[in-house]
């Protein structure tokens, strides 16, 4: 492989800018800007004029028709996937997209074969395990299991609230306002099919759930499965396949500025404390808390490391390009992103069958209109 990693781009939106564009353009001595396909004209040549990208297509398939690369990132709506996907898996060796792999858990075990069949190697957008505050997380974690220093791992909690993702980002948008052309999406899973309620559950649970699910299993290394599911989906409990306890509290508190995540590690005798950084944020990593309390002898002690000044969309993309050179293994691949689709599937289903779930429903899907509706207000009033 040349010595810069030769990358195309299919889609030049908000998350297809924001996050990725502008990641792999700071990564220039690393990898190559080739090519980028997208179907708002105007739109496409500012992008690539700035990004300094080379050619442009009109979509994918001029694009793979026309140029040798050694990775594709494909940034679409995840309801886009289960048609266009089965079009790059032959056509690339290396493919990054967005999480979450599908809407349904049945349609993404198919992209899982198909990717498999074509011998295409397919990396997953789940950033925060890019993030370099999960990455020393995960490194003190592994180092307390081997050595067994801190005891036995007993218990794993992940809290999140929907705030301010974006941190900002979007100043940077180029929007010119073109509108892009309608796409059939993936239709909902057949036994949720006609049911309003159950879609808009899934459709939630797919968008917000993933990150956390795939979180935990990536500190836990194993399998685990939901035991407890409250009717208002605020709490979620799960079990390993080894017994360890799990939670996931589902946005307990309203938060209309700020980003706030934690995710923690519970050992016998120490945890880490984990914040990852916003989704977006720029050139700042999460947060992390270690704490030792070894022994009755010893003074406990708890410390926060200083981490790199690198954010995890960028990180991300150093990743992907690793990738691609055959340097490691996707982070997050297909198989284990359809993994965190079975479990939301399994949360829909409980809520679905709990005493008074569908009625709590309800009500947080117009909770939910309510406060779009006043977002939009403060932005016109602005």
């Amino acid at each position: 492989m040349p010595s810069k990693v030769r990358i195309g781009f299919v889609g030049a939106g908000f998350m297809g800018q924001l996050a990725h564009i502008r990641s792999y353009a700071l990564l220039h001595e690393q990898c190559e800007l080739v090519a980028l396909a997208e179907l708002r004209t105007r739109t496409a040549e500012l992008v690539a004029r700035r990004y300094g990208i080379e050619r442009v297509y009109a979509n994918h398939h001029e694009l793979l028709d026309s140029e040798q690369l050694d990775g594709l990132v494909a940034v679409q709506r995840f309801t886009h996937h289960t048609a266009l996907l089965p079009e790059l898996y032959p056509r690339v060796s290396h493919l990054f997209t967005e999480k979450p792999l599908a809407l349904g858990a049945a349609q993404a075990d198919r992209l899982v074969d198909l990717a498999a069949e074509a011998g295409c190697v397919h990396m997953l957008g789940y950033h925060r395990r890019s993030d370099p505050a999960t990455r020393e997380a995960k490194r003190v974690v592994g180092e307390w299991k081997e050595s067994g220093a801190m005891g036995t791992l007993r218990y794993l909690r992940a809290c999140y609230s929907d705030g301010d993702w974006i941190a900002n980002a979007q100043t940077a948008l180029i929007d010119v306002g073109e509108e892009p052309p309608p796409f059939r999406g993936e239709a909902p899973p057949a036994e949720f099919a006609g049911d309003d309620d159950a879609c808009w559950a899934l459709a939630q649970g797919v968008d917000q759930l993933v990150h956390p699910l795939n979180l935990l299993r990536h500190f836990l290394d194993e399998r685990y499965e939901p035991v407890f599911v409250h009717p208002s989906g605020r709490l979620l409990v799960f079990e390993s396949e080894s017994g360890i306890p799990l939670t996931i509290e589902v946005s307990p508190y309203r938060l209309t500025g700020g980003f706030d995540e934690e995710l923690l590690v519970a050992f016998e005798r120490g945890y880490l404390r984990l914040r990852p950084a916003p989704s977006l944020a720029l050139n700042r990593s999460g947060t992390l808390e270690v704490s030792r309390d070894e022994s009755c002898d010893s003074l406990p002690e708890r410390a926060s490391p200083q981490l790199p000044w690198v954010d995890p969309q960028q990180a991300q993309a150093a990743d992907f390009v690793r990738v691609c050179r055959g340097e490691a293994p996707p982070p997050t691949d297909a198989r284990e992103a359809a993994q965190d689709l079975h479990l939301v599937a399994d949360i829909v289903r409980a809520r679905l069958e709990s005493p008074g779930g569908r009625e709590l429903l309800r009500d947080q899907r117009a909770e939910q209109m309510r406060a779009w509706e006043e977002r939009v207000a403060a932005m016109t009033r602005e």
